[in-house]
């Protein structure tokens, strides 16, 4: 009976691998893409985590959903000055999340833009510290609780808009006031593009070392950018 060989080759992972990151905060853990999605328009980045990846470690297939703001902003907070600053802030923009322009304030992670569905979803929110926090990240920062324009990281970071932003109920946004602090930019912050408008306006919340000043003054706008977008891990679709 004559011998037989059967060679079994080394099969690699099916899709591109992803590389992840875990974050544990007081409130949640949750697993992100190291790197981020982009440099491109939001839709499109958001395109891209849905296409199919590999787990760097099972090779499971996975795919991603768009981070919302308070978890855009701790995946940046992760060796900030190495990472997000050096690859996303000082060349592009960081897409945070959704936000709505309305006549009285900023409302954060949601796409709804009807007055009358917006105040409903308000109803169903704790007041705290000024601002207003509900489920999934949704938050509310009227215009009275924040500043625009330039200003100084500790009062950044202790204005309505970045707690909203973070989705703290603390009367600081600990990770924006990291971000935004003296030691990564010497000329504080330049909030802008947050104005009030007639009716409510989709936008998105958008971060940047301000190229005018030698990216010296981190950049919080409310405009649509190209840029970077973080995806978290749609662990339900993992295989």
């Amino acid at each position: 009976m004559g011998t037989k060989y059967n060679v079994i080759g080394f099969k690699g992972p099916e899709f591109p691998i992803r590389e992840l990151l875990e974050v544990k905060t007081p409130q949640r853990k949750f697993i992100a893409s190291l790197k981020s999605f982009g440099p491109n328009t939001y839709s499109d980045n958001q395109e891209a985590m849905l296409q199919n990846y590999s787990h760097p470690l099972t090779w499971k297939r996975i795919s991603f959903r768009p981070a919302t703001t308070f978890e855009s902003i701790f995946i940046a907070s992760h060796n900030f000055k190495i990472l997000a600053k050096e690859e996303i802030f000082n060349p592009r923009w960081l897409q945070a999340g959704y936000i709505v322009r309305t006549q009285d304030g900023v409302f954060v992670n949601t796409e709804e833009t009807d007055e009358s569905k917006l105040k409903q979803m308000l109803d169903e929110c704790e007041e705290v510290n000024g601002i207003f926090l509900g489920k999934n990240d949704f938050g509310f920062a009227p215009y009275e609780t924040f500043e625009l324009d330039v200003q100084d990281s500790g009062t950044f970071s202790r204005g309505g808009l970045a707690r909203a932003l973070e989705h703290t109920k603390e009367k600081v946004a600990e990770n924006l006031g990291d971000i935004s602090s003296q030691e990564n930019y010497k000329r504080g912050v330049n909030v802008w593009g947050f104005d009030n408008v007639n009716k409510p306006i989709l936008r998105i919340a958008s971060l940047d070392s301000d190229r005018c000043f030698d990216g010296d003054r981190l950049g919080v706008g409310g405009v649509d950018v190209d840029g970077y977008a973080f995806g978290v891990l749609n662990s339900e679709k993992s295989e």
